[in-house]
C-alpha cells in the first residue's frame, strides 16, 4: 500500500488545500493533514516544516505544501535537510518537478487566485 501524501497551508493557502483534499479522496488517495485547519492567521513554517518531516521520516511518500503564493511555505521546506521544494503554479513546473534522479520533490502551491481555480488542474 502506498503511503499518505502529507498535506500543509498557511491560512492563504487553507481553502486550496481543502479543495486538494476532496479531489484526493475522489481519488481514493490516502492523506494526512498537518494543517492549518482555518482561514486564521499562521506562520507557514509551523505548517510545512511537520509535513516535511513525515516525508523525510518515511511516514509520508511526498509533500503538498499551499501557501498565498507558493514562495514562503517553499522556502520554509527548503531549510529542511532532504527535502527540495519548488513553487508550482501551472502544469509545466509541476510536471518536472517529480522525481528526479530517484530522489522525489515537494510541491508547493499558491492559494486560489480570483475566480477560483480547478485542484484537480494542479495535483
Amino acid at each position: 500500500m502506498a503511503k499518505p501524501i502529507a498535506l500543509a497551508a498557511d491560512h492563504g493557502g487553507f481553502e486550496l488545500k481543502e479543495a486538494v483534499k476532496a479531489h484526493l479522496k475522489e481519488l481514493g488517495l490516502e492523506y494526512i493533514d498537518f494543517g492549518t485547519h482555518s482561514t486564521d492567521s499562521v506562520d507557514y513554517p509551523d505548517m510545512a516544516v511537520p509535513a516535511c518531516d513525515a516525508v523525510v521520516n518515511g511516514q509520508c511518500e511526498k509533500a503538498l505544501l499551499f501557501c498565498g503564493t507558493g514562495v514562503g511555505i517553499s522556502m520554509a521546506a527548503n531549510k529542511i535537510k532532504g527535502i527540495r521544494a519548488c513553487c508550482c503554479s501551472d502544469p509545466p513546473p509541476q510536471r518536472r518537478q517529480r522525481p528526479v534522479h530517484g530522489r522525489p520533490r515537494r510541491g508547493c502551491r499558491l492559494g486560489l487566485p480570483a475566480g477560483g481555480s480547478l485542484p484537480e488542474y494542479r495535483v
